[in-house]
């Protein structure tokens, strides 16, 4: 019997090894004076604050905030098209929208990346969108891990998670309890689908319609793989530069990020008692990939609203003296918004009026 090889088994160690060798300049563009560089270690190391003086936090009670996510089923959209860096950047935002959600500022990202081979090519592309994410969203790609697994998964598959930590002072924290009657509740524009819903888009696009990536949809002027890659919104950004404006001031009283189980439910998820949310549903424009996906497949109304999110990526709850301002934020980085609702006494739900 001949002496078996881990490359028998599927795993090439010089392939491997090639493939990390790629990655170091894709992670040291995301770094910031905070990480700690210690190439070739077992973890990463991130400084909780600034030694200069002039750029310190200078936290009284700081809160990690951390989240971790995926980009679900539209890893079958990118395996189709041959396109793998904008699925990079959904799975950093799919992490850091969560985290920014309790006023958090994102500090650094983890990837996991499991493959079926190793494929250096692939593996840069996805690296690439996580350090595009990672640069957009301000935080370092403090590291990650790659596994090839030939027996979990196909020839061609792979999987993403990411792994998000951030940090709030605890005076500072957002956790929806001074929602109040007479806030309004503002959404801000997604790109699309972002990261949800990819298993009914599938089945209406390539199992009803038969449409293929290639094909070209004329009310989107787009290729069907085009319209289905547009990454996720990266709300980081503009809303830390909301919380810096007011230096400090608790403007925010909500942040929902809009994502599986669509506007109402996510809404509802930071609602205190007694407060309960009228949302007028003709208020925003639903952009026509919605319309667009809805007609193929015959969808109910109230379906796409509990799948999608309808062109509503985030929301934000405050007081309406403060609404010219932070559009104006929102609009300085081309995010559109809308007034879509403001909150009452009642019972704690989201109803549509």
């Amino acid at each position: 019997m001949g002496k078996v090889t881990y490359k028998d088994a599927g795993v090439d160690l010089e392939v491997y090894d090639e493939a990390m060798s790629r990655l170091p300049r894709l992670m040291h563009r995301t770094f910031s004076p905070r990480v700690i560089k210690l190439d070739g270690g077992f973890a990463g190391l991130y400084q909780l604050d600034f030694a200069s003086r002039l750029f310190r936090r200078n936290y009284q009670d700081p809160v990690l905030v951390s989240c971790t996510d995926g980009v679900g089923t539209k890893l079958k959209v990118a395996m189709l098209t041959d396109v793998h860096n904008t699925v990079g950047i959904d799975l950093v935002a799919m992490s850091v929208n969560d985290a920014i959600c309790c006023g958090a500022e994102p500090l650094m990202f983890l990837d996991y990346v499991a493959m079926s081979h190793d494929d250096p090519h692939r593996l840069e592309q996805i690296v690439q969108g996580i350090s595009d994410g990672c640069v957009e969203a301000d935080c370092a790609l403090l590291g990650g891990e790659t596994a090839i697994m030939p027996d979990i998964y196909s020839r061609g598959d792979y999987d993403l998670a990411g792994f998000c930590v951030g940090v709030v002072d605890r005076k500072h924290l957002i956790d929806g309890s001074h929602i109040a009657p007479g806030d309004m509740v503002l959404g801000v524009a997604s790109s699309g689908f972002h990261s949800n819903g990819y298993s009914l888009v599938r089945k209406v696009v390539f199992d009803m319609a038969g449409l293929g990536v290639d094909d070209h949809v004329p009310q989107l002027n787009q290729t069907v793989g085009q319209a289905l890659l547009t990454p996720t919104v990266i709300y980081a950004k503009p809303v830390r530069k909301i919380l810096a404006y007011y230096r400090g001031r608790n403007v925010l009283h909500g942040i929902a990020h809009i994502t599986g189980g669509g506007l109402a439910d996510n809404l509802e998820r930071i609602l205190p008692e007694g407060s309960r949310v009228e949302i007028d549903p003709t208020s925003w424009t639903i952009p026509p990939i919605f319309t667009w996906l809805q007609g193929l497949g015959g969808i109910e109304d109230a379906e796409m609203a509990k799948v999608f999110n309808m062109g509503i990526g985030l929301v934000l709850v405050f007081n309406p003296r403060y609404e010219n301002a932070i559009r104006r934020q929102l609009e300085d980085h081309n995010l559109s918004s809308w007034k879509i609702g403001e909150v009452v006494a009642g019972e704690k739900a989201v109803v549509m009026k």
